[in-house]
């Protein structure tokens, strides 16, 4: 069993930057790729960026890539996602999540998930 907890969300303008954490409890942390889904109101959940157990492998949604790393620290238990020249459209909740095994860019492949933390982006 996984336990996910993410910080570093906040109220920034567009084009600044923000590093969200998701901190893990729980054993073998390094046995689960990781990723980040971000919701915004009204919308469905959407994959934003997903690291492999040994964070030799990432993927990033188009509409990020070039903008956001993610990155892990396994020997801390931590996963995080660093957004640079952020737009008012990065607006929503963003969701750490945790799978055994390789990455996936479906929430349905994700058996542990973070409360989230709100990313709010002003014009």
């Amino acid at each position: 069993q996984v336990q996910l907890v993410e910080s570093g969300g906040g109220l920034v303008q567009a084009g600044a930057s923000l590093r969200l954490s998701c901190a893990a409890s729980g054993r073998s942390f390094s046995n689960y790729a990781m990723a980040w889904f971000r919701q915004a109101p009204g919308k469905e959940r959407e994959f934003v960026a997903a690291v492999s157990l040994s964070g030799s492998m990432t993927r990033f949604a188009d509409s990020v890539k070039g903008r956001f790393t993610i990155s892990r620290d396994n020997a801390k238990n931590t996963v995080y996602l660093r957004m640079n020249s952020l737009k008012p459209e990065d607006t929503a909740v963003y969701y750490c999540a945790g799978r055994t095994g390789s990455i996936f860019e479906s929430t349905g492949e994700y058996e542990y998930w973070g409360q989230g933390t709100q990313v709010t982006v002003s014009s």
